[in-house]
């Protein structure tokens, strides 16, 4: 008589966190101390997308000074330069150290399900039942590209910028970068100075200069509390999730990086790619339209800061004198080009790469939950899920303006792990 097989024992936690980047250490850091027993699943090593996601030149958008997590910040030398992307992994690796995370490396989620009690998380080396999960995976988990680049010459090669880490890796000859947003604009510039021909296809966009009134653009932004405004004060919040990252780039000259810098390099600036046609991308007009509107929105983001200034500026950093912020500025307009180019044949050979700039999105193929809209995004409330006992982090205006980048997870994960700890002890 043969003997049934073993089953393996299922491992039991409060909470599983999903991912470990900053937002899920976060995560765990407020679990620990609110005596929450849990673990922390990473696909791949602590910091995984700032690892493999990432082009070889990538900086931080924000300062030195600015990058924090809980009980850590910025010690060193340059406090109003850009981390590189080893500076992050080694920033975060720390936090994890110190933090002592539980953090489970080389574990592959693949389904999270209901059970009676909770959730089972099926993983790479087996299974854990819980009460709570945390999903921290990221919003960027695959980059996206329209339909109609399967139409694009074959000749052609394209690439996202998973796939990009420096212009040596591509082939001689043009290449067209789609998408006008930080990643867009950082590449293009790369690309043109490496001495390729480079045209950018711009679609909505976000304008800001690196330094306003003599401080770092994003210092205005948490001075002036804009950063810190809430998703519930927010009057399109669904647009204001899906706005793309502002045109920036960190630089030791602490550089501004927008379409008048591209254009003054030599960038050949054309409309949003529309289709692809017997071999030629089609580009739609209106760009005069398009700058117009990321002028104003500029414009009416100075007045907020100029306005704060005047009203609240004698306060900063105690008790410093307006004077110390220099007068109001503005910038000049978005020059439009005197000819704008509708039509860019892709099997002439001017092209020999494209590189898709439009945008990621998040991986949910194993969530087996009704969480998820129509576009497989999560439907959360400032990062608590409809789902009893399922929460997110880390994810573009979570709780507020600053919910996606390094320091503004501190607050949104102790707001969250707050909620999941009443949850819990709801339960019991």
């Amino acid at each position: 008589m043969e003997l049934a097989a073993r089953r393996p024992a299922i491992e039991r936690t409060s909470t599983v966190v999903i991912g470990a980047g900053h937002a899920g250490l976060a995560a765990s850091h407020f679990l620990s101390d609110r005596s929450v027993d849990h673990v922390v699943l990473e696909r791949g090593e602590v910091a995984n997308s700032w690892r493999r996601e990432r082009w070889d030149s990538l900086r931080l958008l924000t300062p030195n000074w600015q990058t924090h997590l809980p009980n850590q910040r910025y010690e060193g030398p340059d406090p109003d330069g850009y981390m590189t992307m080893g500076e992050v992994i080694g920033f975060i690796e720390r936090f994890a150290e110190v933090s002592r995370a539980p953090v489970r490396t080389g574990t592959n989620v693949s389904s999270v399900r209901h059970a009676d009690d909770g959730y089972d998380v099926i993983t790479s080396h087996g299974e854990i039942r819980c009460q709570t999960v945390v999903i921290a995976s990221g919003a960027c988990n695959r980059p996206t590209v329209p339909p109609f680049a399967e139409a694009v010459p074959s000749a052609v090669e394209q690439l996202t910028p998973f796939d990009y880490r420096g212009p040596d890796e591509l082939p001689d000859g043009g290449v067209l970068v789609v998408g006008a947003s930080a990643t867009g604009v950082q590449l293009a510039a790369e690309l043109a100075r490496s001495g390729r021909p480079v045209t950018l296809s711009v679609g909505e966009h976000v304008r800001l200069p690196r330094l306003y009134r003599g401080r770092d653009v994003l210092w205005w932004m948490d001075a002036s509390g804009v950063w810190d405004q809430r998703h519930d004060q927010v009057d399109d919040l669904t647009r204001a999730r899906r706005l793309p990252s502002p045109q920036l780039v960190g630089t030791p000259e602490r550089r501004t990086l927008d379409l008048n810098a591209l254009a003054a390099m030599g960038v050949e600036l054309v409309g949003r790619w529309a289709a692809v046609r017997d071999g030629e991308a089609l580009f739609s007009g209106g760009l005069r339209n398009l700058f117009s509107l990321a002028d104003l929105k500029l414009e009416r983001l100075l007045d907020t800061f100029d306005e704060w200034a005047r009203m609240d500026g004698a306060r900063v950093d105690g008790a410093r004198a307006r004077g110390e912020l220099g007068g109001p500025e503005r910038f000049a307009p978005t020059k439009v080009p005197e000819t704008t180019r509708l039509r860019l044949d892709l099997g002439s050979g001017e092209i020999r790469a494209i590189v898709w700039a439009t945008g990621f999105r998040p991986d949910y193929q194993w969530l087996d939950l009704p969480a998820l809209d129509a576009k497989g995004r999560l439907r959360h409330e400032g990062g608590v899920l409809g789902v009893p006992g399922l929460y997110a982090l880390g994810l573009p205006l979570l709780r507020r303006r600053k919910s996606t980048f390094i320091h503004g997870i501190e607050d949104d994960a102790r707001e969250v792990i707050d909620h999941l700890a009443g949850y819990l002890a709801e339960r019991r």
